[in-house]
């Protein structure tokens, strides 16, 4: 037998052994301190001393985490909705249509995705509070929605740019008008990368705590990000509460993904076959 072939079928299974200990490790530690009952003396024993749900009872009624955890949804969900169709409309506007400055509209949202998000903290706090938007989910939203916008955009548009024209060319000879072609043709083939950028957005907004730390001054405005640094002490750390938490923000993206999933890995052709 070659051994070049020999090393390849051993080196394979090995490489990807050590690839999901590397990835899943980390995902083990915190739901396994979450479980243990001696966390904050746990040191650096692989396995827990025991099992208990104590910590996530604690987060629950002492920590509010119901709230903050409800919190993040609202603005997760309000920022998918919102910056899907705004996106979803300039997208199809960019690769489509031909009008004045297009390509100065495409410039400018590369260079927006270029900014250091620590550089618009106080900006967009000056507006907020211009606006009354401070301590406020709905501000928070709008600060969201323009945050994932321009990645949603340019992502958007060259999903739109590789459905050829001939597909809206063949719908508008069977009587379709732009509105039914957009609704029936065009959106069922650019659905991956719609829900790919929902999928950021999501993220983005769950995830994020510069914004919601600086923006929100009211624990019942907190999200689950900001909630969950109420368990950091200035000389010590509460990690069986703070695993719990991190676990629980954890599960509504792993859910989110698993729902999305296959809209994300499916493709064009399968698009235009639903469509």
């Amino acid at each position: 037998m070659n051994r070049t072939t020999t090393a390849g079928r051993i080196g394979l299974p090995v490489a990807v052994f050590a690839l999901l200990v590397f990835t899943l490790f980390p995902v083990y530690w915190m739901v396994s301190t979450a479980l243990d009952p001696n966390a904050i003396t746990r040191g650096a024993d692989l396995l827990p001393s025991g099992v208990t749900t104590e910590h996530f009872r604690f987060i629950f009624e002492h920590g509010n985490f119901g709230r903050f955890l409800l919190n993040s949804l609202l603005v997760g969900l309000g920022t998918i909705t919102v910056s899907g169709l705004l996106a979803l409309f300039a997208a199809v506007a960019v690769a489509r249509f031909r009008f004045k400055f297009r390509t100065s509209v495409l410039v400018m949202v590369l260079i927006v995705q270029m900014v250091p998000l620590e550089a618009l903290v106080i900006p967009l706090f000056l507006q907020m509070r211009d606006y009354e938007l401070l301590n406020s989910l709905l501000g928070l939203t709008v600060v969201y929605v323009a945050l994932a916008l321009p990645f949603a955009i340019w992502t958007l548009r060259g999903f739109v740019a590789t459905v050829p024209k001939e597909v809206e060319e063949a719908a508008y000879l069977d009587g379709c008008s732009w509105p039914r072609m957009f609704w029936s043709v065009l959106l069922p083939l650019i659905t991956p990368g719609l829900v790919a950028t929902s999928v950021f957005a999501f993220i983005t907004a769950w995830n994020e705590f510069v914004f919601a730390y600086t923006f929100m001054k009211g624990e019942a405005k907190y999200t689950a990000a900001v909630g969950l640094f109420q368990f950091f002490g200035e000389n010590s750390t509460a990690w069986g509460p703070v695993m719990a938490g991190s676990t629980l923000i954890t599960l509504p993206v792993l859910v989110f993904f698993i729902i999305v999933q296959r809209r994300l890995s499916s493709g064009l052709a399968a698009g235009a076959v639903k469509g």
